[in-house]
């Protein structure tokens, strides 16, 4: 019998659904392609036709991460300091959800520091999002709520707080609940007006 591309389409998303559950409870360093076909209760042979080698699983992986990344709910906030606060915070692990995501987004760094197409992807994906985090800076500056300043170096500053918050966090959430970590922000967005 014939396969349906529907068939083949809701196979590749129960395959993506295993790979987000592996990775959620073991990390990039757990993800396999036995952990994911035992995860599926398949064939590492199943597995292989979607995935041929453990890269193609890296791959698709970090795509899942970008995918579920960019359609998350976001906060909102009028222009100027209020919505770089509110990107910012959209980055931080403050539910459970966005906990998970990050403790993903930092077993990845791990596959990137391995390799430099992973490592070149990682790169252009926190550029962006500095460029983004500019764009927010340079019209709260418009607005008068922040001093002339370099958006892009600002930018930098802000997105390297929150990262490192957000390993904090992540290591030790009972000293770094969410409303520490707002407080944490704040101070950090005081010392820039």
């Amino acid at each position: 019998m014939a396969r349906h591309k529907g068939d083949h389409e809701a196979r590749r998303r129960d395959v993506s659904a295993a790979v987000w559950r592996v990775l959620a409870a073991q990390g990039f360093g757990g993800l396999t392609l036995r952990a994911v076909a035992a995860e599926m209760g398949a064939t590492t042979g199943l597995l292989t036709h979607y995935f041929p080698s453990k890269k193609d699983l890296v791959a698709h992986a970090l795509t899942l991460l970008d995918e579920r990344h960019a359609a998350r709910p976001r906060r909102s906030a009028p222009e100027g300091l209020a919505a770089l606060r509110a990107v910012l915070a959209d980055i931080l692990p403050l539910t459970p959800e966005a906990a998970a995501s990050n403790r993903i987004w930092v077993s990845s760094w791990d596959a990137a520091l391995a390799d430099e197409e992973v490592a070149a992807g990682h790169a252009g994906r926190y550029g962006r999002s500095r460029e983004r985090i500019a764009g927010h800076v340079a019209v709260a500056q418009e607005l008068g709520e922040l001093a002339p300043c370099d958006p892009e170096g600002v930018a930098a500053r802000v997105q390297s707080f929150v990262l490192g918050l957000v390993v904090q966090a992540l290591l030790d959430p009972a000293a770094f609940p969410p409303e520490r970590q707002l407080a944490l922000l704040d101070a950090e967005l005081a010392a820039l007006t």
